[in-house]
């Protein structure tokens, strides 16, 4: 691991320097790097809150960076006339300018970093930082218990429900999911990943007879295929099973997701009879948690 950290921390310092994150006026905007990503990430208009939580930023330290643009002219902070509790920053025609100049020196700064670089050496590199920011978006990624009625919920079970049916060869119909009573305490839980203010993996847990929990609902978005993303989804789900007193967990899947059952097999689930009546169900797994408590999977290709 500290041959990792290092390369890591090395990376870090080397980049950080390389694209000006240590200049008081990043970009020559007269704005400091994180005052100037905050700008960017408004856009055409963001609430606070979901900026906040997009950027992981303290809600303190927001505040006077608002203030800041706000006191510069670039933004302006109101109440959302579609909800007067919450707050909405908005740029202003200088804010415009603003960000305009920052994407086209951005774009600049890019190009020029690549320019003495020959055409497979910018492969690698592309190849590189696109592995790197999954990666590293995967490891930093939070893994929360959530009410699965809510929005987010809602949207990323929407986002399964559309993946089976792209992926299964006479598609699939969810039928009526309006009660997902059976992913909430006591008996069941549903967990929820969220990056960047989007739903990028769920997973539920249901009871089904005495002592057994039952993974229901798990999807990764496909963008984050092969971070490992699945693997931690599935120990976590076993971990909340465990929690909610239940020593055997077992699942359901269509063969046609081979990612998925790959991924279980290698996670020490062994392939038992049908035990439901799901019509698209085709494989059928068990786990016992009681002697395993801990998955071994280690793959993010995930759906099932």
């Amino acid at each position: 691991m500290s041959d990792a950290t290092s390369v890591l921390r090395r990376f870090n310092r080397s980049y950080t320097q390389r694209i000006g994150a240590l200049d008081d006026s990043f970009l020559g905007l007269g704005l400091p790097l994180g005052t100037a990503r905050v700008l960017f990430e408004t856009g055409e208009g963001s609430g606070v809150q979901e900026l906040r939580e997009r950027l992981g930023l303290d809600s303190g330290y927001l505040s006077r960076v608002l203030r800041r643009l706000e006191d510069d002219g670039l933004v302006t902070v109101a109440a959302d006339p579609e909800d007067r509790r919450r707050r909405r920053v908005t740029p202003t025609a200088a804010g415009r300018r603003t960000l305009r100049t920052l994407d086209d020196r951005s774009e600049d700064l890019a190009a020029r970093l690549l320019e003495p670089l020959t055409e497979r050496q910018r492969g690698r590199l592309t190849d590189a930082l696109a592995t790197a920011d999954l990666l590293v978006r995967a490891a930093t990624v939070s893994l929360d218990v959530v009410d699965p009625a809510t929005p987010p919920g809602r949207l990323a079970m929407g986002s399964y429900f559309a993946e089976l049916d792209r992926r299964f060869p006479g598609g699939f119909d969810p039928g009526p999911t309006d009660d997902v009573s059976s992913m909430t305490a006591p008996t069941g839980t549903f967990v929820l990943a969220v990056s960047d203010g989007a739903p990028v993996a769920c997973g539920g847990v249901q009871r089904i007879a005495e002592g057994v929990g039952e993974i229901k609902r798990m999807w990764v978005d496909d963008a984050w295929r092969g971070a490992g993303l699945g693997a931690r989804m599935l120990r976590r789900l076993e971990a909340e099973t465990l929690d909610l007193g239940y020593d055997v967990v077992r699942l359901d899947t269509n063969r046609s997701l081979t990612e998925a059952v790959a991924m279980y097999e290698r996670a020490g689930y062994r392939e038992i009879e049908r035990y439901n009546d799901n019509p698209y169900a085709e494989a059928f797994f068990e786990k016992n948690l009681g002697r395993v408590s801990t998955s071994s999977a280690d793959s993010a290709h995930d759906s099932c």
